[in-house]
């Protein structure tokens, strides 16, 4: 499943979805590969309940800072096109479940 996100997609992304949840992340970055496959996990098990898409920080800082993305890994939910949570560093993937169930 291919879940980076493209500079393009973004507004498309969140406009026609409505959940989605965003991975901020770089390829140098521990944590984030740490996180990547409960990330992975989960976009496959809850495509029909969320849309989630990876952002590279290095490839779309504009994107990273336009969210005031500081330190990576940083989870941004958006409920019907606007931001409605975030989650900054590891998180277990029953705790992740559990934010994503309350976006539903």
């Amino acid at each position: 499943m291919e879940t980076q996100l493209e500079q393009t997609d973004f507004n498309n992304v969140i406009e026609n979805n409505s959940s989605v949840l965003l991975d901020f992340y770089a390829d140098w970055c521990g944590p984030c590969q740490t996180l990547l496959p409960t990330i992975n996990k989960l976009a496959d098990e809850l495509k029909e309940n969320i849309t989630i898409k990876k952002v590279n920080v290095d490839e779309y800082p504009e994107l990273a800072a336009k969210f005031n993305v500081r330190n990576i890994p940083t989870l941004i939910f958006f409920k019907n096109g606007a931001p409605a949570d975030r989650h900054t560093g590891l998180i277990t993937e029953r705790n992740l479940r559990s934010k994503i169930d309350r976006l539903k």
